[in-house]
């Protein structure tokens, strides 16, 4: 996974989670990166320090501890209480996360450690973890990224 900074039109700065390059480019060709402040479409990237991660992973959960994925592998809406362009935002972010990376479930932590310790091709993975299993990644010295998981753009 990439971290960029991003600024829109607006001066609004923010950043964005990607795959790698090529993904944050056609995302942004295809016009599907917004300014979560104010909703504009036209995004570019800002100067920002470069970050040297050891391996790439994302869970997708909130801050609290998040509960377990619904039944089919859903993560539950917690997109409740915060703003449309917020939620539009992370809308955008789930569906790239969801074509970019493979969905491990509650099997997530298992296979960050994997891919952390070579033992699984590096890749960019998602899924659940609780808090005890993030806390134990972080410690292992593996990158995860909790992320609101809000209902997708299309139900």
């Amino acid at each position: 996974m990439i971290c960029y900074r991003l600024r829109c039109q607006h001066d609004h700065q923010f950043e964005g989670w990607y795959k790698d390059s090529a993904t944050f480019a056609m995302l942004q060709q295809k016009g599907l990166l917004a300014c979560p402040e104010c909703g504009d479409a036209e995004v570019q990237q800002a100067l920002m320090a470069p970050a040297i991660a050891k391996s790439g992973v994302v869970a997708p959960q909130a801050e609290r501890p998040a509960p377990p994925p619904e039944p089919g592998g859903q993560m539950p809406d917690l997109g409740k209480g915060i703003s449309d362009q917020a939620v539009v935002a992370l809308q955008k972010m789930r569906q790239a996360v969801e074509q970019n990376c493979e969905n491990m479930k509650d099997q997530f932590a298992r296979e960050a450690l994997r891919i952390h310790h070579g033992e699984a091709p590096e890749r960019g993975i998602y899924g659940s973890a609780t808090e005890h299993e993030q806390d134990m990644l972080r410690e292992e010295g593996v990158n995860v990224l909790a992320l609101p998981w809000v209902r997708r753009a299309d139900s």
